[in-house]
């Protein structure tokens, strides 16, 4: 049977994805001085050899474990979703080639990192849907939306900047990290119990997946993705200054109203600026780095559908 990959349907993704995605930033959530100098004491924030590494000590209050899987029922069931409104893009597909060929490239990257990324299942899938969208799921889940390659015509170097960006997410357990500032926020009251090893938090796994659902990145967690992303994405050849012109495409898309990726505050100015106060940083690595063999083309423009007759 022949399969044809749907460009213009637009799927409802599930719940997780619109929770997942960094199109949902948001604000940090405040927890308390005390709360958060209890933590801090208790545990230490991650520290690693790259600065763009540094993990929140919030990540250790939520089991990364869960979590991934948690992430990986969710993925599973988008995938169907997709698959059963005819809109998974097969394994032959370009741009979904494409996709592949850029994360294998920066995929050998992301232990250095995180070393739970060297036992992740990365996975890369694209979505028929005309929405302006990608993400990352903790544990390598990738998705992109056909309508972020299509509408914003990206070249290989800014899909790298929004692939670096979004492992970024992943690799700095940002889901892990605000599910656990909610996690100790709504369970306060046990915190003291639990560090003095008096409490237990074996309710955890039941509300992973109701922590995941309300979850949003904030204008720090973005910022972080940026500069890891950017560091990533140069490491892997491709060019970081194109990090500049994706954003600029950002912004211009919609028609006067954000794209669902930057849904709560679109990426401005100061965005961009960060990235071009980094670029010194990265253009070494970048001008080091093995170049990709292959370039691909962006998809061709999908017209606009024409409004159901009355």
């Amino acid at each position: 049977m022949t399969r044809t990959f749907c460009t213009q349907a637009d799927v409802p993704a599930p719940t997780m994805v619109s929770a997942c995605r960094c199109a949902l930033h948001g604000r940090r959530l405040f927890t308390g001085a005390l709360l958060g100098a209890g933590l801090s004491a208790a545990v230490p924030p991650a520290s690693a050899a790259i600065p763009e590494c540094r993990r929140s000590g919030f990540t250790k209050a939520v089991s990364a474990e869960q979590v991934e899987q948690g992430a990986q029922q969710q993925y599973r069931q988008m995938l169907q979703q997709a698959k059963g409104q005819n809109a998974l893009a097969p394994a032959d597909q370009p741009q979904l080639q494409r996709l592949r060929y850029i994360a294998e490239r920066i995929i050998p990257f992301t232990p250095e990192c995180n070393e739970r990324a060297r036992q992740w299942q990365w996975e890369v899938n694209l979505i028929g849907s005309r929405q302006i969208n990608a993400f990352c799921m903790p544990g390598g889940k990738i998705a992109f939306y056909f309508g972020i390659l299509s509408e914003l015509q990206l070249d290989d170097d800014e899909v790298a900047m929004i692939m670096g960006h979004e492992a970024a997410h992943a690799l700095l357990e940002h889901a892990r990290e605000q599910m656990g500032k909610n996690f100790l926020a709504n369970n306060g009251l046990r915190m003291g119990a639990a560090l003095l090893g008096l409490g237990s938090l074996g309710d955890l796994a039941a509300q992973v997946s109701a922590n995941l659902l309300s979850l949003k990145f904030s204008r720090d967690d973005e910022t972080e993705a940026d500069r890891l992303g950017l560091l990533m994405a140069a490491r892997a050849g491709y060019d970081p200054r194109k990090g500049v012109t994706l954003w600029q495409k950002m912004m211009g898309a919609g028609g006067g109203a954000p794209p669902q990726m930057l849904s709560t505050h679109p990426a401005g100015p100061t965005r961009i600026k960060d990235i071009q106060s980094h670029l010194p940083r990265v253009l070494p690595q970048f001008d080091a780095a093995r170049k990709p063999e292959r370039r691909f083309a962006p998809p061709a423009r999908q017209p606009a559908p024409r409004a159901a007759p009355r």
